[in-house]
């Protein structure tokens, strides 16, 4: 008689990997903007990079323990295949996308056929796992700062509704009839005395009031010049991260509001949030007046309480889109013309009501006296931070707008 015998069931090591831990790790590399690498020199979507920032990733957050992690480095076939299932895993949960480049034809074959390696693969960071980036940006960067929720803009306004949190106040013609009946009552009685039925007058109508709360519309623009990535450091990932992280405390928080998302260079074009992990700079310049110009248009669709522009730079204005559509640029030191033209521009938003808040990621002397002067002329603010604190900064100027008085 044929004997069964049972065992204990043992996962796999890429099943029992806890992949919310392994994508948070990833994130600078998934949200890479080409910082340390020369253009062209970096193939971002290459597989085998991938596959390299994973077994890094592993390594530094100790998620496999030593005895595991030493078998696999012992054995490059099973470290293959585990790199393999977890790419697998990435994509079957809906973090990532794997397509094929076109094929290349390797013209030393008879007949064109393909290369030895095959077509290419390369993957993409889905909408889903941009959106988990940003949640666990939002989640740090609000653990940082010592809060934990938030509704939506509060105001010192108070409006007619139905949650009641303010004092009552006498019935006006549109409000919501949300009757204080007692504050009624003894508004007749005052008027007529006690008696019975109480002759209760239109004038005698209180309602409660709601604090009111206001909508805001919201364009972050993002400097992707070259200068981004240099002097040392990368201010353009950060920046991408405190946009993902604002887009999710948007959606999740405050539903009336807006966000929409301009790429400023040589010229300026909008970009949905969907994409922001694709994003990195360029051998650009900086063509702040064609941002401005782009979020105005996007804000002009808006019908909200407020509407602001966040601008995430580090670098001076230095080039203008001309009437014929060439680029004019100039590198050197703040030309007279693109600064005059770029403040116009900064006025033309004050007159539309649009607050200007600027992130500037440098502390040149030229380059602040230019941001005081657009902060001058929109009332708005200036900040001058770091790609460390910028998330911290950008977050708390837009929940500070809760106690905005609205006109």
């Amino acid at each position: 008689m044929a004997v069964v015998r049972y065992h204990k069931y043992v996962g796999e090591l890429w099943d029992d990997l806890s992949l919310e831990d392994l994508v948070d790790e990833l994130s600078d590399f998934l949200l890479q903007s080409g910082y340390g690498y020369e253009p062209g020199e970096w193939d971002e979507d290459d597989l085998q990079a991938l596959h390299d920032a994973i077994l890094e990733a592993l390594m530094r957050r100790g998620m496999l323990s030593d005895a595991d992690l030493q078998r696999l480095l012992d054995d490059a076939s099973a470290l293959d295949e585990f790199l393999q299932k977890v790419v697998q895993r990435m994509v079957r949960e809906g973090y990532l996308s794997l397509s094929e480049r076109q094929p290349f034809q390797d013209p030393t074959t008879a007949g064109g056929g393909l290369g030895p390696g095959g077509p290419p693969i390369r993957f993409e960071l889905t909408e889903k796992g941009a959106d988990f980036l940003g949640y666990r940006t939002l989640r740090d960067l609000l653990g940082s700062l010592g809060k934990s929720s938030f509704g939506r803009h509060d105001t010192r306004d108070l409006a007619t509704g139905i949650e009641a949190s303010g004092p009552s106040k006498p019935y006006e013609f549109g409000d919501t009839l949300n009757l204080d009946v007692s504050g009624t009552l003894l508004s007749a009685v005052a008027r007529e005395g006690l008696k019975v039925p109480i002759d209760v007058d239109y004038k005698d109508l209180l309602v409660h009031q709601t604090e009111y709360q206001s909508s805001c519309a919201t364009v972050v623009m993002l400097d992707c010049s070259h200068s981004m990535i240099l002097y040392g450091e990368d201010r353009f990932t950060p920046a991408k991260k405190v946009a993902l992280a604002l887009s999710h405390l948007i959606r999740s928080q405050y539903a009336g509001d807006s966000l929409s998302l301009v790429l400023f260079h040589d010229s300026a074009e909008e970009v949905p949030l969907s994409q922001l992990g694709k994003v990195r700079v360029g051998p650009y310049y900086t063509n702040t007046r064609e941002g401005l110009r782009l979020a105005q248009r996007i804000l002009a669709r808006q019908r909200k309480d407020m509407k602001q522009i966040v601008m995430i730079t580090d670098g001076k204005p230095s080039a203008l889109t001309e009437a014929d559509g060439r680029i004019y640029r100039n590198p050197f030191g703040l030309d007279p013309r693109v600064v005059a033209l770029t403040l116009k521009e900064v006025a033309n938003c004050r007159r539309q009501g649009i607050l200007v808040n600027t992130f500037m990621l440098a502390r040149d002397h030229d380059l602040v006296a230019f941001v005081r002067k657009v902060t001058e002329i929109c009332k708005g603010k200036a900040y001058f931070t770091t790609p460390y604190t910028l998330g911290r900064f950008v977050l708390m100027d837009y929940l500070n707008k809760k106690t905005r008085t609205v006109h």
